[in-house]
């Protein structure tokens, strides 16, 4: 059977292709009764429409925005903190009539393809390791692009927070109530799915630059109130979930001698070490202090955290990329607040 196109139509009708293609693009430039017999026909020969592919291509735009990030998708709608970016970045697009176009890349992908066959606009770029060859391919194809959280590229706009100055006041909040036995539990330092106690080359050579600057965080606190870092012990874990938190929670607090003060650069983290404290049979905040990151999943809890605007960072990296990025590219760090509940006080 031959290929049903605007113009089989139009031939059937006796009107013009383009009279045929406004029924499909623009419905306002013809009568009701003229699209209506063009849409009869086009269902009676068996047309769907125009390719939308290739209509992209003619008009000059997808009508989409990609969202390029670290992560599976059923981790993506299952992170609190995601969730919250993913809220603030689909209000701006809905606001303007645009699509999100969701490209996940699970930790140790590094497939470009999707990247260059993607319909789109331009590009939110948020989470990727150094040197991946997706981001590569994004900025090959020379549309508007806008990184949150990392990596930093010069020439493009950014949007974050202050990765290093985050993590020394959550490091500084239980060293200044006394605190000098301090454990750290992390994950999204590495892409090769390492669980298990990290040293310090590890640490500094993480692939993941904001992770890295918010341990940098930690450790220029901690060396400021005279610890020593080598002697910190630091857990690092491939996942982030409750029950991986727990099981840093048991590996730390399972040393001698035990931490006083446990930090965790994400909230689902503390949720675990605080199970593996309640396992233990410790006081939370009489045996143990925790810390948490982002306020995502804390209040409930009782959990002392760094607040980041999640919601609005979206919003400002969606509206950055519906404007075409910014005239002069920028680096937009958005403020973070120590919020402090009831899972940290003194030392016993």
């Amino acid at each position: 059977m031959a290929k049903v196109t605007l113009q089989t139509i139009a031939d059937r009708l006796g009107v013009s292709r383009a009279t045929v293609s406004y029924a499909f693009s623009r419905p306002d430039q013809l009568s009701d009764g003229m699209r209506r017999r063009i849409l009869e026909v086009a269902d009676e020969l068996g047309y769907a429409g125009p390719n939308p592919t290739a209509r992209s291509l003619r008009l000059g735009r997808a009508g989409a925005l990609g969202l390029l990030f670290s992560e599976t998708l059923a981790y993506a709608f299952a992170d609190p903190y995601a969730l919250g970016f993913f809220q603030g970045l689909a209000t701006a697009a809905e606001e303007a009539g645009v699509g999100l176009l969701i490209l996940p890349l699970p930790h140790g992908d590094r497939r470009s393809e999707t990247v260059r066959d993607a319909v789109v606009d331009a590009f939110c770029v948020v989470s990727l390791p150094d040197g991946h060859p997706a981001l590569a391919e994004v900025l090959a194809r020379k549309l508007p692009v806008v990184v949150v959280d990392e990596p930093y590229v010069p020439g493009h706009p950014f949007v974050g927070i202050d990765e290093p100055a985050a993590g020394a006041a959550a490091a500084r909040h239980v060293l200044e109530l006394g605190h000098r036995r301090v454990g750290v539990a992390m994950v999204g330092l590495n892409e090769d799915g390492y669980t298990g106690w990290a040293g310090k080359d590890r640490q500094a050579g993480a692939v993941f630059e904001a992770m890295r600057a918010r341990r940098g965080g930690y450790q220029r606190a901690c060396e400021e109130a005279g610890l020593d870092w080598d002697g910190v012990p630091f857990y690092e874990l491939a996942r982030n979930s409750r029950e991986a938190g727990r099981k840093a929670g048991h590996a730390l607090l399972g040393r001698e001698p035990r931490p006083t003060a446990i930090l965790t650069n994400t909230d689902v983290l503390a949720l675990g070490i605080l199970d593996a404290a309640a396992d233990l049979g410790l006081d939370v905040p009489a045996d143990l202090s925790v810390v948490g990151f982002s306020d995502s999943a804390a209040e409930e809890a009782g959990l002392t955290t760094i607040r980041q605007a999640k919601q609005e960072i979206g919003e400002a990296a969606g509206r950055l990329l519906l404007s075409g990025g910014a005239t002069q590219p920028e680096r937009r760090l958005f403020p973070h607040e120590l919020i402090i509940r009831t899972s940290t006080a003194p030392p016993a």
